[in-house]
This record gives structure tokens, sequence and C-alpha cells, in this order.
């Protein structure tokens, strides 16, 4: 779904749920109400499909969420590559079980500013380790809370 037909499918006051897909984890965030702001909201450790599943749905239902905004990692040539591919289908297998708007939105350096921020503040190595993820979500979604808030208004 493209960012520009997701207002007219949620209710106000509902809420996004960012995600940066990794191979070992997934970082979260989440946006308030008014989908002005996003905020960190931990990792999920990656297992198997089913239980990293099992783990978001959990948020989905302990935040309220009305619909994902997935970072996909695009190449900054604008092509696609094999991270982009996992993450489109997993993009596709959640989509399958849980029924709720998905966008996906273009990460392209999210990590690389996020670490940098981090490094600037200087966070140790370990705990940059700990919260890049969280903070790349957050990151990924405040974009993307940033470009709802320029749409035109819908009908």
């Amino acid at each position: 779904m493209d960012i520009a037909e997701l207002p007219a499918r949620l209710a106000p006051g509902a809420r996004l749920l960012g995600l940066d897909v990794g191979s070992k984890t997934i970082g979260l965030a989440v946006s308030d109400g008014a989908r002005r702001l996003a905020t960190p909201a931990g990792t999920i450790r990656r297992t198997k499909f089913h239980t990293d599943l099992a783990a978001l749905q959990a948020e989905i239902t302990a935040r309220a969420v009305a619909a994902l905004l997935i970072g996909l990692p695009v190449n900054m040539d604008g092509s696609e590559g094999p991270k982009c591919q996992s993450v489109r289908q997993f993009a596709a297998n959640v989509s399958a079980a849980i029924d709720l708007p998905i966008v996906l939105w273009d990460e392209r350096l999210s990590t690389a500013a996020v670490t940098r921020f981090l490094v600037e503040q200087d966070v140790s190595r370990d705990r940059r380790r700990d919260v890049v993820d969280t903070h790349a979500a957050t990151y990924i979604l405040q974009g993307a809370l940033d470009r709802l808030a320029h749409l035109p208004p819908t009908a």
C-alpha cells in the first residue's frame, strides 16, 4: 500500500507501528494517537517466523496498533537487493497472517544516521548495539509520520 492511501484506512487516533526488520532483530517504534511523534518501542529477537509473528501480534494488541510501517532497505541507487527481497517476503507473510494495512517505507541510511547520532552522543558500542534497531525503527516511522502530516486531507 502507498502511504498516501493510509489515512483513509485509519480511524482518528489510530496508532502506527514502525518496524526495522533485520536478520537478527526487528526494531519497533510506535506513533502517538495524533500520528505526529514516533517513540522507540523495543526489539523482537528473531527466531522462527511463527515465533516472531506471535511477538509482533502481542505488540500490536498491547499498543492498539491499526497499521504497520515496515522499512524497506533500498540501495542508494534506488535498486532493490537481497535485503529488500527478504523484507518484502516478511511483509507478505505478515500480511497473510495479520489483517492490518502495511506500508513499505524507503529506509535508506536510517541505521547509518542513527549510529552516527549515537556516536555523537558518546553512547558506548555495547549500548549502541542494544538500541540501534529500535532507534532505526523510530527514525523510519518518524519520516513516514512527517510525510503523512504533509498529505492533503482526505475527503
